[in-house]
């Protein structure tokens, strides 16, 4: 339980983790902007012998000493019972159960509070409104706090739960007397209760620009309950019988905590449920983010004046915004994929409601690469994150035309990697982001987006061809990498990545009729993956040929098992764009990163390295950045570079690639090993399970985490044109799972009986516009007839099969409603 910090604030609002026994802690909502969720420097022992080094946020501090009990305001919860004529009083608090089970669903987390001498069930659920699709109700700064408590005995039970938030409105900016004061005020409304915490300062100019400055508030939804604006610690039964105040004012030196108190009786039998919610409003982003935008403040700014109008949207709407956050936690979990495989390919986009991601005020995203580390969406980072595209295209197609194409895009079709703070082009994220233009107009509704971009996303392909100096279709100029070096020579990863963006290109330019550059882009790809699999694989796996001239003077992988070298394949298959690299050589490829890099127990590696930071430790499995299969006496060049580092590292970003093409390929034992071998590293025994660390905490690039939730399902889907795929590489008889479309999402579903098939399309939010289903026919029979029904209804269709699979084409396009289900028999 204490080191379980699963983020419940909205997206882009900071961060406020949930801890293990549902107290809220480490309050990250005041725009410090530090490196880390705790900055810290940690003593470590690296091999074991004594010799203590010095280890940051940055380099895994978190990972070797897991953050705690990070209180900097005081808030919690307690509940009195009056129980046939005693009064007890219990803190939601560890120390005060029995036993305490913590169901993590993010978005949603349940929690159990028992005490068998009690005759009440109990049990808090936690949340901040987290709807896919809806990325607007999604950045709301306010968590949750519901609880449900049933009357398990026989007599009526009375009781009074008790929430309390100190005022923490300038409280690091503001410390003495002299400096102003702060206030708590009870609003009383129809459908719920505040207290609302705010500071007036002495000298109003002072404090205009401080992080801190803002409102918080806490709020009961609902009518029977009364606010205290001061309310007294520890509690007692007197705390619950307050002198009744609507305002309190004190100086900003004097610690002011606000609570609200509701009671209720309770029947034999009977459950009531009280829902508290704590808001905060902190408009400006902080100095550390240096970029016009950030100057206009957070994006929820646009919706809410302050933190009492945070906590009145969220009441008015709190059925809506509850019930569809619920809704998806249950359609997510309503799968047939493992349990934990669900919440460890999901659970890290949990670093967008971090203060890794940021929105601001104007609607542009901004994120650091982990929690105060390496500023300016990096795309050769950023592009790994499969998720984000996903949960919320609206914000990936936003920052594709805002920050890529636009602010960052130069007149040779370069992009720089870190908007406003590095101006050059990393030609990995160069390529990740011309892929992440076609995911996002996959993930629309129509081609607004791509005809809007056009233009500029074909400037950005054409750099990338023009980087293939000796026109054999390999990328061969040197360029910033995601290594933080630049490397000589035709490197099979980045040939790779290069092909399979400009792949992607051509596939656009035939979308938009652009018939000369779709030839040029076919060219470059054909010409490319010939002579890739030709010259860059050597009879195992793919290499890295150095420059003629320079030779491996420089840092590079050259003749070493590297992570990363087939991830342009890897990328084609979550776009559905077909083959990179000629199968056999990539499953081959696969297979060598398993014999090689994978390992069930890392340490006697890593202890024969220096150099390399702790995200995987002895006695625990991953697969590492690199090894040395033909035991080069110097595998990775001449030069004595600190990047080097790098390449004895399990850094889960690039396994949770690595998990996505493996399960693709069909590889699913592999895949699923090596993706139980990251979630079992961010065991709640361990450390937190909703950090994975990279460089600082909630890493962007461990988004590719849901990359492999998509190659398990088999999942294709382009929204302008109507089609959707669904080839399940596990439990392909009897299937479930959730997706996401440009309009809707619900739950796919897939069951064979004998040679009967059935397939379900089941939409639980907005709707899904299909024009082509492709799916498979399991026993490999030729299917002799089909049938299509919703609601009942038969629609109209034809279809092909193609060895084992079947292409539906529906006479004209079909919009499947919410709450409607679309069934495919054979």
């Amino acid at each position: 339980m204490q080191y379980i910090g699963m983020p419940v604030g909205g997206i882009n609002c900071g961060t406020v983790y949930l801890g293990g026994d549902g107290r809220l802690w480490l309050w990250d909502i005041f725009n410090k902007n530090q490196e880390g969720i705790e900055p810290k420097v940690v003593e470590w022992d690296r091999n074991g012998k004594g010799i203590k080094e010095k280890i940051r946020s940055r380099d895994g501090a978190c990972y070797v000493q897991p953050s705690k009990d990070l209180r900097p305001i005081e808030q919690g919860f307690a509940i009195k019972i009056n129980h046939k004529g005693n009064t007890i009083i219990k803190h939601f608090h560890a120390d005060d159960w029995e036993e305490i089970k913590f169901e993590a669903t993010y978005p949603v987390a349940i929690i159990h509070y028992i005490d068998t001498k009690l005759p009440l069930e109990i049990k808090l659920t936690a949340f901040s409104p987290f709807i896919p699709l809806d990325e607007d109700n999604s950045n709301i700064p306010v968590t949750v706090q519901s609880f449900e408590v049933k009357n398990t005995g026989t007599e009526v039970v009375e009781i009074a739960i008790a929430g309390w938030l100190e005022n923490g409105v300038n409280k690091f900016s503001a410390t003495t007397a002299a400096d102003g004061k702060r206030t708590n005020t009870v609003i009383n409304y129809a459908d719920h209760i505040a207290v609302s915490s705010t500071f007036s300062p002495a000298d109003p100019t002072k404090y205009h620009e401080a992080g801190d400055t803002g409102s918080m508030c806490l709020s009961f939804i609902g009518g029977n309950a009364i606010g205290i604006p001061s309310f007294q610690l520890p509690v007692t039964a007197a705390s619950f019988s307050p002198n009744h105040e609507e305002k309190v004012t004190v100086n900003a030196d004097e610690k002011l905590t606000g609570a609200v108190i509701s009671t209720h009786k309770i029947s034999p039998g009977k459950t009531v449920q009280q829902n508290f919610a704590i808001s905060w409003h902190f408009p400006n982003v902080g100095k550390r983010i240096d970029v016009p935008d950030a100057k206009t403040g957070h994006y929820y700014i646009n919706k809410f004046s302050d933190a009492l109008a945070v906590a009145t949207y969220v009441a008015a709407d709190y059925s809506k915004l509850s019930s569809q956050t619920l809704l998806w936690r249950d359609t997510w979990y309503n799968s047939s994929l493992p349990w934990w495989f669900q919440e460890r390919t999901f659970s890290n986009i949990s670093a967008l409601a971090t203060t890794t991601s940021h929105r601001f005020k104007t609607g542009r995203s901004w994120a650091w690469e982990g929690v105060g580390a390496c500023e300016g969406n990096c795309t050769h980072v950023w592009h790994y994150a499969q998720a984000i595209g996903r949960i919320f295209p609206g914000i990936e197609r936003d920052n594709r035309q805002r920050v890529d194409l636009g602010i960052s895009l130069q007149d040779d079709g370069s992009i720089w990697f870190r908007g406003e703070y590095d101006k050059r082009p990393a030609i990995d994220g160069q390529a990740g982001r011309v892929l992440g233009c076609l995911r996002e107009h996959q993930m629309s509704a129509d081609n607004t987006f791509l005809k809007t971009n056009w233009p500029n996303i074909k400037k950005a392909t054409q750099f990338i061809i023009n980087q293939d100096k000796n026109g054999d279709g390999m990328t061969d100029t040197p360029l910033e990498n995601t290594l933080d070096a630049v490397w000589d020579g035709e490197i099979a990863w980045i040939v790779g990545l290069c092909i399979a963006a400009v792949k992607a290109g051509g596939l656009m330019a035939t979308e938009m009729n652009d018939t000369a550059f779709a030839a040029r882009c076919n060219d470059y790809a054909a010409k490319g993956i010939k002579n890739m699999d030709e010259s860059l694989f050597n009879g195992e796996y793919y290499i890295h040929r150095p420059d003629a001239v320079k030779g491996r003077k420089e840092i590079g992988s050259y003749n070493t098992c590297h992570i990363d070298q087939v991830l342009g394949q890897s990328w084609a298959w979550q776009l559905g764009i077909g083959r990179i690299n000629e199968k056999e050589k990539t499953l081959s490829a696969l297979k060598a990163l398993w014999k090689y890099n994978f390992m069930q127990d890392v340490g006697p590696f890593i202890k024969q390295h220096t150099g390399w930071r702790p995200y995987a430790l002895n006695g625990e499995g991953g697969m590492v950045m690199n090894t040395n299969p033909k035991n080069e006496p110097k595998p990775y060049g001449e030069a004595d570079a600190w990047q080097l580092g790098y390449f004895y590292e399990c850094m889960s970003g690039f396994e949770h690639q690595v998990a996505s093409h493996l399960m693709a390929e069909g590889l699913t034992d592999e895949a699923l090993t090596l993706t139980k071998a990251i979630h079992d590293r961010y065991h709640a025994y361990k450390r937190n399970p909703f950090n994975e660390i990279e460089c600082s905490d909630h890493y962007g690039r461990a988004m590719a985490s849901y990359g492999t939730f998509i190659t398990a399902c088999g999942f294709e889907y382009h929204g302008p044109n109507g089609s959707i795929r669904f080839a399940p590489k596990c439990h392909k008889e009897n299937f479930k799972a959730p997706f996401t479309t440009a309009q809707g999402w619900g739950t796919y579903s897939q069951k064979q009986t004998g040679s009967k098939q059935e397939h379900h399309f089941q939409i639980k939010y907005g709707s899904l516009q299909l024009q082509k289903i492709s799916l498979e026919k399991l026993d490999g029979e030729k299917a002799s007839q089909l049938s299509v029904t919703m609601n009942r209804h038969k629609i109209p269709f034809n279809f092909q099969q193609q060895d084992t699979t079947l292409l539906i084409t529906f006479l004209k396009p079909v919009t499947i409603p919410a709450n409607a289900s679309l069934i495919v028999s054979t």
